[in-house]
């Protein structure tokens, strides 16, 4: 479905971003959908003077500042590139107007929102789990693309524990 949603007519613009190259930055109001065709990224945001990663893509992922592009107002996440990455982005304007032009279309979107929530939900439930095994085990088995995708400090980062704990778990 989503290389249909490529190959629909909706105007997509394609952009490159180098290792550690910011797609948004706090503060922005983001009112752009990306498809990630190359690459990585991290979504995440700032607790005090620490990062809190709470959402990764990778090839063949649609991703958002899903708050900002919603509300229109501004967001305190940012989306940086954690290598060399290649995306399309599309408006909000051009992507409402793509579904609202058939009801196909529209599922597709209600799918897409329906996936987020989710994943979001999962995510919470990772976080409220205390055994550092068990996170990781969870992510391991939802997400087994992310380990060959993603450097183990982020993933330790997004699993809130240290690196060398996740190296630990990773052999065992």
């Amino acid at each position: 479905m989503i290389q249909k949603l490529l190959d629909s007519g909706l105007h997509w613009e394609k952009k490159e971003f180098g290792r550690y190259g910011f797609l948004k930055t706090s503060g922005s109001t983001d009112t752009d959908i990306y498809f990630v065709e190359k690459g990585s990224v991290r979504i995440f945001m700032m607790d005090e003077n620490e990062e809190r990663i709470i959402r990764f893509g990778y090839s063949g992922n649609i991703i958002v500042s899903l708050d900002s592009f919603l509300s229109g107002k501004p967001s305190e996440l940012y989306i940086q590139a954690i290598k060399k990455t290649i995306v399309r982005t599309a408006t909000k304007k051009d992507f409402y107007e793509f579904i609202r032009s058939s009801e196909e279309n529209l599922k597709f979107w209600n799918s897409i929102l329906e996936d987020l929530v989710l994943q979001q939900m999962e995510r919470e439930k990772d976080l409220l789990i205390s055994s550092p095994k068990e996170r990781f085990d969870r992510v391991l088995k939802r997400s087994p693309k992310l380990f060959q995708e993603v450097p183990n400090k982020y993933i330790a980062n997004y699993l809130r524990m240290s690196p060398e704990t996740l190296s630990r778990l990773k052999k065992s």
